[in-house]
This record gives structure tokens, C-alpha cells and sequence, in this order.
């Protein structure tokens, strides 16, 4: 049985990490621009970082991207974000070295990227706002008792 108390600040986000998130976010970008990836899956892509995640010890981060028209069924990547997710795992220690020349951190931390869904629930919540049944229920009906 462990006698450690529960820390009060677990889950929250240090304004450290949060500046060296913002701060590789941007250099990711840079690189991401400057260097081309070789690989069958990026060919023609454009990746937006939208938000990058730091563990407390600033070593692991978690990379959140959007390929440019991924919403749109029509667009060239339509079907195949899971794939471009993949290759920019499969090339993250390539992105981590071109990175470390970019930031100026102690340790330059290892990349995961992954999908952001934060579009897609926004979408979703915006066709839940404009359903009749719920704009009945927002519009307040006029009375006369006032």
C-alpha cells in the first residue's frame, strides 16, 4: 500500500510547458516547410500543426496535425489522413533532428503525431446548432404578458 498523497496539480499544464509547446510548434512548422519528405503519402500535402502537447519533463511530444482539405470529401486526401498520420510517424526522427537545429532546448523531445478531431467535433456540433428541433428550443417565443 502506498502512503504518497494525490498531487493536487496532476493534469494540469505548466506555463513552461505551454511556451516550449507553442515554441516547437512554430519551429515544426519551419521544418516542415523547409524540408521535403520523400515518401508516397506526403506527396503533395499539406500538414497544419495545430497544436503540440509536452510531457511535464519536456522530453515526449504529442503533435496534433490536420492535412489541408482533410474535411472536404472532395479534396485529394479524403480517406487517407490515417496515412499521412503514419508517414509523418514513420519520418519523426528525421522531423526530431531537423527540429533540434530550429529550438533552442536542452533536449529536443521525441514527435507522435497524431490526427486533430477537434475540426470534426466542431463541424459536428455546428450541424447539432443549426437543427430546427434545437433552434425551436434557443428562439424563446414572444409574449404578450410583459
Amino acid at each position: 500500500m502506498s502512503s504518497r498523497k494525490p498531487n493536487p496539480k496532476a493534469g494540469t499544464v505548466s506555463q513552461r510547458q505551454l511556451r516550449a509547446a507553442e515554441m516547437i510548434r512554430h519551429a515544426l512548422v519551419e521544418v516542415m516547410r523547409e524540408n521535403e519528405i520523400r515518401d508516397e503519402a506526403l506527396i503533395g500535402v499539406s500538414v497544419t500543426v495545430t497544436e503540440v502537447r509536452l510531457s511535464p519533463d519536456l522530453k515526449h511530444a504529442t503533435c496534433f496535425v490536420e492535412p489541408l482539405g482533410a474535411g472536404v470529401d472532395s479534396a485529394p486526401v479524403a480517406g487517407h489522413v490515417d496515412d499521412i498520420v503514419k508517414a509523418l510517424n514513420a519520418h519523426a526522427k528525421f522531423l526530431r533532428g531537423a527540429l533540434g537545429r530550429h529550438i533552442d532546448m536542452r533536449f529536443t523531445p521525441d514527435l507522435r503525431f497524431r490526427h486533430d478531431v477537434s475540426f470534426e467535433a466542431a463541424e459536428r456540433l455546428n450541424r447539432l446548432l443549426d437543427d430546427p428541433r434545437v433552434q425551436a428550443d434557443v428562439v424563446k417565443p414572444e409574449s404578450d404578458d410583459l
